[in-house]
């Protein structure tokens, strides 16, 4: 049995370690809008708020989710606000990827 706060996150002790104890439920969080978006790196999604308490308040209610396939062991997703621009932190040994998507991935993503 679990127990919910009123922000959402629920709180069930289970027998299996591999399993988070505790979760939000899926009407918390955002949507996909639109389904998925292929691009040659990976893919890309319009991802909608919906409306359940927020935990940190000023919640964006349309961002917009970046994923590229960049390797067989890397997977980069990147969450923006595709109205306004924010500061990104640059980093000197990251450089910018152009694809294509790896093959004979070793993971799998689930949207």
């Amino acid at each position: 049995q679990s127990l919910c706060t009123l922000r959402g996150c629920c709180w069930s002790p289970q027998s299996d370690t591999n399993v988070p104890w505790c979760f939000f439920s899926s009407n918390h969080g955002y949507k996909v809008d639109g389904g998925l978006r292929t691009t040659q790196e990976g893919f890309q999604a319009t991802l909608t708020r919906l409306s359940s308490p927020s935990l940190f308040k000023n919640d964006i209610n349309t961002v917009l989710l970046t994923a590229q396939y960049q390797t067989q062991n890397r997977f980069r997703f990147k969450i923006t606000d595709p109205k306004t621009q924010r500061f990104e932190v640059p980093h000197e040994h990251v450089g910018p990827f152009s694809g294509p998507a790896a093959s004979n991935l070793k993971y799998k993503v689930d949207v």
